[in-house]
This record gives structure tokens, sequence and C-alpha cells, in this order.
């Protein structure tokens, strides 16, 4: 008995090495479990969390794709308008396209009336400011008190004093007056296009009656058609172009109420007339042409 104590006493020893081995064993296995589970768990919540994430963006993403469709499809209704219309322009268009085509031509072509315009008038102008120049060379160094040439809004005007043409009351050209109307005369007849009225202007000084004139309106006549027979008479100038019209006190160039005036509002006016014929030629639409 004594004899297999120690045997058996050995066995149970060993067995309890062998147990607490597979005890520790068991329990480091335990732990690595633990730890695994922990951070398995925590994985877990991490994809849960970007579960979650991904679902928001996939709803935001829904959202965004509802409402994309619908602003395609209120494209696709406007889309399907607009092109209605279109279509509906595009009859208007070929049926306007050659009169806009026509209008662009039209406005082509009044431009370049327009520069035309500019052209004649500036030639006009051209002319006018040299036809004064040789009225004033011609007549020299006359008081400008008694003879003024000048350009008014594309007209030229010579005005000569009624005390250098007239004595007072009559209408008879004196002979100082002749000798200063056939220098304006020369330079007109160089000018043989040119035509021009003589206008007769007076005071606002009643004219007494002579029995031949009764007022003012027949003295201004009569002096304008006395200038006009001299210059056809003495000096050959076309009756055709010219022309005689009174216009008595009614068209004043300074004021009645000094004498200073009054000696201006006498006087006698060749108005060189503007070509309007011409001008107006240039206003015919052409042959062919628009007419606007």
């Amino acid at each position: 008995m004594n004899r297999w104590l120690p045997l058996l006493l050995g066995a149970f020893l060993l067995s309890s090495c062998v147990s607490s081995k597979k005890f520790k064993q068991a329990q480091a296995d335990y732990a690595g479990l633990q730890t695994r589970y922990q951070t398995l768990e925590g994985t877990l919540a991490d994809c849960n969390r970007d579960k979650g994430n991904l679902q928001k963006e996939k709803d935001q993403l829904n959202t965004k794709i509802n409402e994309l469709n619908r602003e395609l499809e209120f494209v696709k209704q406007n889309y399907t308008q607009a092109l209605n219309q279109l279509e509906n322009l595009s009859v208007i268009s070929k049926q306007q396209a050659e009169s806009i085509k026509q209008s662009l031509q039209n406005i082509g072509a009044k431009d370049a009336y327009i520069q035309n315009l500019q052209q004649q008038i500036a030639y006009k102008d051209s002319l006018n400011m040299v036809l004064v120049m040789n009225l004033k060379g011609a007549i020299g160094n006359m008081d400008d008190k008694d003879i003024n040439i000048k350009v008014d809004k594309g007209v030229v005007y010579i005005d000569i004093s009624d005390k250098l043409l007239f004595k007072s009351g009559r209408y008879e050209v004196t002979d100082q007056a002749k000798v200063v109307l056939g220098k304006v005369a020369l330079v007109l007849k160089n000018q043989p296009d040119i035509e021009f009225m003589v206008e007769g202007h007076t005071d606002n000084v009643p004219f007494r009656g002579n029995g031949v004139l009764l007022d003012n309106w027949d003295l201004s006549v009569k002096r304008a058609t006395s200038v006009v027979r001299l210059l056809q008479k003495d000096y050959g100038m076309d009756p055709m172009k010219m022309a005689a019209a009174g216009r008595g006190e009614f068209h004043p160039v300074a004021d009645n109420a000094t004498t200073e005036g009054k000696a201006s509002n006498r006087r006698t006016r060749i108005v060189i007339l503007p070509k309007l014929d011409q001008f107006f030629q240039l206003l015919e639409p052409k042959q062919g042409g628009d007419g606007q």
C-alpha cells in the first residue's frame, strides 16, 4: 500500500499540472476571443454607422433624383411647347423673310440717300459761299450800312438800303444805284442756273398816296419791279430767272421805334432762290425703286 502511494501522489500531481495548463490556455483563449469579440463589435458599430450614413446619403440622392425627374418633366413640357412655338414662328419667318431682307435693303438705300442729300447740301453751301465772295469782291468797298450780303439757312441775301436805291417816297432807281446793281448783275449772269427774287420793304410810316401808289404795299411792289425791270433792260438779265415781290412793312429786320431801325427796314432785298425743283428731284423715287 505504502509502495503505491508515491505513485498515486505523482499521478495526482501530474494530473493537476496538466489541468492547470489547460485552464490557463483556456483563459488565454477566452481573453483572445473577448478581444476579438470587442473588435468585431466595434467593427459592427462602425458598419452600422456607415450603413446609417449611406442610407442617409441614399435618401438624399433619391430626393435629388426625384427633384431632377420633376425638373426634367417640366423641361420636357416646356420644350414641347417651345417646339410648337418655334414651328409657328418658323412659318411666320418664312413668310416674312423676303420682307425683312427688303427692309434691310431699304435701310441701306435710305442711308445712301441721306448721304447723297448731305453731299448736295454741302455742295450747295460751298456754291453759296463762292457766290457771296464773288459778290463782295465785285461790289468792293461799299458802306456796310448801304449793302449787306449774307448766307442764312442755305439762302444768299443781298440787302441794299433804300437811300442808295431810291429817293424818299419814290420808286425810280437812282444813278448811283444803277452802278451797284450793274456789279450785282455781272456776278449773277455768270451763274446761269441762278434764280432770284427782288423784294421791296418799307418801314411802318404810312405812305401818303399820290394817286398812283396807295400805301406801303404799292410802294414796296413798285420798287421791286423797278429793280427787276432795270436788271432786264439795262443789264440783260433773263426775266424768266427773276421775280418781284412787295412785302410792305411786315417783314422788318429792326425795331421801327428808332430812326436807325426804320432806316434798316427800308431796303430792297435780292434773294437767291434755292433750286427746290432739283431738291425735290432728290426726294423722288428712282426708276424701279420701292417708292418709299
